[in-house]
């Protein structure tokens, strides 16, 4: 049995409740998460009062206790571990009293090879509009956007997550990249416009 076949039987095990199986689950799959994590918050403003180890732990506990999981393997328990932690993080913001036009912002910065062009950083509650205003333009790519943004996965990966050819994948992504630096392009030019 290889490494990833017996990470998917305990996420199986887990699934169905066995406490065992979610404790031995716990350092396979942790140092994945953590890296996720700091990645994430490595994009967030100085000073950010959520850790990446609470927010790995925060996750981890939300994915541990659903009582309806079914996760098929590795793949589809990272692809769920995305969306926990782009919850985490959304409700974290909100919790803290951000307003996507004012006050203390948490700034997201978008690497290069997210949107193809540098870009100097989006709220995260803006990053979680736009990908909701994606969601219903095309639900696909917006999954692919959480999937390799928020979980780390490879195109093949999200292709394979979501049962798709690997060129689908990277149609949905390109779309999704010109999508997006459209609508941050169209945005930071309205505020320099009307900043002047």
């Amino acid at each position: 049995m290889t490494a990833r076949d017996h990470t998917t039987n305990l996420l199986l095990q887990a699934a169905g409740g066995d406490r065992r199986a979610a404790d031995q689950l716990m350092p396979l799959v942790y140092d994945e998460l953590v890296r996720l994590a700091q990645q994430l918050m490595q994009m967030e403003r100085a000073g950010h009062t959520l850790q990446a180890t609470a927010l790995v732990n925060e996750a981890y506990l939300k994915l541990v206790d659903q009582g309806r999981a079914d996760w098929k393997d590795e793949t589809h328990f990272f692809a769920v571990a995305a969306t926990a932690i782009r919850r985490i993080l959304v409700d974290h913001a909100r919790t803290r009293g951000r307003r996507k036009r004012g006050g203390e912002q948490a700034r997201v910065e978008l690497d290069t090879q997210l949107l193809g062009t540098p870009y100097d950083g989006i709220d995260i509650l803006e990053l979680d509009d736009l990908l909701e205003a994606l969601a219903a333009d095309d639900p696909r790519a917006a999954q692919i956007v959480e999937l390799r943004f928020f979980g780390g996965l490879t195109g093949e990966q999200a292709a394979r997550h979501l049962d798709i050819s690997t060129a689908t994948a990277q149609r949905d992504w390109r779309y999704a990249r010109a999508w997006l630096l459209q609508r941050l392009v169209g945005e930071a030019a309205e505020e320099r416009r009307n900043g002047e």
